[in-house]
């Protein structure tokens, strides 16, 4: 049975010598952008193949994108197939605990139309907790050469564009009034801080698009990085809908990644079909005729 959404520590150590099964470590830090390879060259789950946000998970950043632009649809296949992905494989991803960097990986694979996915509760910290095997071999000093723990298969991307909304229909939405309506919600996944406008650290403008409404992803997890459960994250969610449709949701943050966080977190409650604004707000900054707003209300 494929798992689609959240998988266990225990339920993956019990399929993780099944020859139809890929694990993804995408363990990321923004402020140290080489701690995660060096993580995993230190220790990380058997079997698992190494994805650096930057540059695995991400396309090439221009005057006009975003931090963490959306790779090219060729460029990501080809890397899964390295990974040894194809439809058949079950891929589990996971990070350093909450899920916020696994579920880009979640989210890249779902649009290029490969649902056997899966993000692992807790992360690496969740499996360190459980004891349950590592390897800390050494690895080759090359990323490349250390991806191929599994032999290559061929990926066959099939990319559902309508799962992705871009800065000009954005635009539009906001020009028109219709985000913050009772038909269109845009949600935040940033801090409040940051979203109201303060305390920003990370991008050039503070604020955000008029209209969203904030859901900081760090809402959907306990305190120790495991996804709460779908009573809960559906109770959550409808404060933030107010009674509009998840499939009229769309979800963005800084730059595109945690915002997959809100998107898996609505699929494990139950609320199908919100899209992913890709650019985000470090894309919609880089225009400044585009308007922003401050505060919480």
């Amino acid at each position: 049975m494929s798992q689609t959404t959240l998988i266990t520590p225990r339920q993956l150590a019990a399929r993780l010598e099944g020859r139809d099964l890929a694990v993804i470590d995408c363990r990321f830090d923004l402020a140290r952008p080489q701690w995660g390879w060096e993580a995993f060259a230190s220790a990380r789950i058997p079997h698992a193949s190494y994805a650096h946000l930057d540059h695995d998970l991400s396309g090439k950043t221009s005057s006009s994108t975003g931090r963490h632009p959306l790779p090219q649809v060729d460029e990501l296949a080809a890397r899964l197939g390295q990974w040894g992905i194809d439809a058949q494989v079950q891929v589990v991803a996971y990070d350093q605990g909450s899920g916020a960097y696994a579920a880009r990986l979640w989210w890249l694979l779902r649009w290029l139309g490969h649902t056997k996915v899966a993000v692992l509760d807790g992360g690496f910290a969740a499996w360190q907790e459980e004891k349950l095997p590592l390897d800390a071999a050494p690895l080759p000093d090359s990323r490349a050469q250390a991806r191929r723990e599994r032999p290559a298969r061929r990926f066959d991307p099939r990319p559902d564009e309508e799962m992705v909304v871009g800065t000009t229909e954005l635009e539009g939405l906001v020009a028109s009034g219709q985000v913050g309506s009772a038909d269109l919600v845009l949600i935040d996944a940033r801090s409040a801080d940051r979203f109201a406008g303060r305390n920003e650290t990370i991008d050039a403008v503070a604020g955000h698009i008029p209209g969203s409404r904030n859901h900081p992803f760090t809402d959907n997890v306990d305190t120790a990085g495991r996804f709460l459960d779908r009573g809960t994250l559906r109770e959550r969610f409808a404060k933030t809908l107010e009674g509009v449709a998840s499939d009229a949701a769309i979800c963005m943050c800084g730059s595109g990644v945690t915002a997959c966080h809100n998107l898996l977190a609505l699929e494990v409650a139950g609320l199908k079909g919100a899209r992913l604004y890709a650019g985000s707000w470090s894309e919609w900054i880089r225009d400044p005729k585009r308007p922003i707003a401050s505060g919480t209300a």
